[in-house]
């Protein structure tokens, strides 16, 4: 007996983004930023993906192309197979019903002249919802999952602390029942005994709701600890993707094994050996190198032919349609046992 094959919750198919940089007169015909370009990933129903990369890499652009607070330049999003781009209003109003997220910087994410019961209550009024018990009953007793006092309804963000903040966003986020959260940086902007608690939090709604995660982050720590799948991104494009294990303990791409490189080790000693250090600048999105992106800082280069470098310099590696990395010449970046 064959059975059909369930498609991804939430899919990107060549997704791009491109900006106009400033420049010439009143600011027109300035370079192209290619801050995302041709990116493609899939999120499973309950399922985490994280997203990795170096600042400016095009991760939360990422995630903001598929919140449709952007359009993309080309490329398709797709929720349960069907193109979001080709939505009505209606449509997308219901979409925005089920992909929510949680952003960044919980201070500038919230009014501060609007209580937090109004800010998490704001998506029910959006929606034009009324829940059983009412949007007040709604809302305390997302509160009190998230870990807030619901007899706190009527304080306002600067009476909380940054972690308590980023509480809200998430009550705020699950107001609606979403299928998928996109995650930008949750906790990057907290301390990091209260990271683990924002987490943790996080995983036990997972656990409760079956709610999928689009985790963005550059904490590779908190990534390995958290996601199923993991894609690492750099200059608009991804390197390498996988299950998140194999990723972290088997990396192929040579810009994966540098990042996986920079982490901190309890032992100094360990750390200095095993550090892979990329040679030269970070190149701008506004004219990246042709072929491999990465190609001008990449540790194998050195090791290549004259040919071999022509390759990546005028052929762009493509991401295999399963796992895998990005790379003319992955095998090389991975020492022989």
């Amino acid at each position: 007996m064959t059975t059909t094959e369930q498609p991804p919750l939430l899919e990107a198919r060549g997704l791009t983004k491109h900006f106009r940089g400033r420049g010439g007169l009143l600011g027109r015909g300035g370079a192209l930023v290619k801050a995302v370009d041709g990116v493609s990933f899939s999120v499973g129903a309950g399922q985490t993906l994280g997203i990795v990369g170096e600042s400016g890499c095009g991760k939360s652009t990422t995630g903001r192309l598929l919140m449709r607070l952007l359009e993309p330049t080309s490329g398709t999003v797709l929720l349960d197979g069907r193109d979001v781009g080709s939505l009505n209003r209606a449509e997308a109003q219901e979409y925005r019903r089920q992909v929510q997220m949680v952003f960044q910087n919980p201070s500038s994410s919230l009014n501060p002249r609007q209580t937090v019961g109004a800010a998490i209550a704001a998506p029910l009024h959006a929606q034009g919802m009324n829940p059983p018990g009412g949007v007040k009953t709604r809302v305390r007793e997302l509160m009190d999952r998230v870990g807030l006092r619901p007899d706190h309804y009527n304080r306002f963000p600067h009476e909380f602390s940054g972690g308590q903040k980023q509480r809200v966003g998430i009550a705020r986020a699950l107001a609606l029942e979403p299928r998928l959260i996109i995650c930008d940086e949750p906790v990057s902007a907290l301390d990091v005994s209260v990271q683990a608690q924002v987490v943790n939090l996080l995983q036990d709604i997972q656990a409760d709701t079956g709610v999928s995660y689009l985790f963005i982050a550059h904490d590779l720590s908190v990534v390995r600890h958290f996601a199923d799948r993991v894609a690492v991104m750099y200059l608009g494009k991804i390197m390498e993707s996988g299950d998140t294990r194999d990723v972290f303990d088997h990396p192929r791409h040579p810009y994966t094994r540098a990042l996986l490189s920079a982490v901190p080790q309890p032992d100094p000693d360990a750390d200095r050996g095993r550090r892979i250090r990329l040679s030269g600048d970070l190149p701008t999105p506004a004219n990246p190198p042709s072929g491999c992106v990465f190609r001008t800082r990449c540790p194998l280069r050195p090791t290549l032919g004259e040919a071999e470098q022509a390759r990546c310099a005028g052929e762009t590696p493509p991401l295999p349609d399963g796992d895998g990395p990005a790379c003319h010449f992955a095998e090389r970046a991975v020492p022989a046992h």
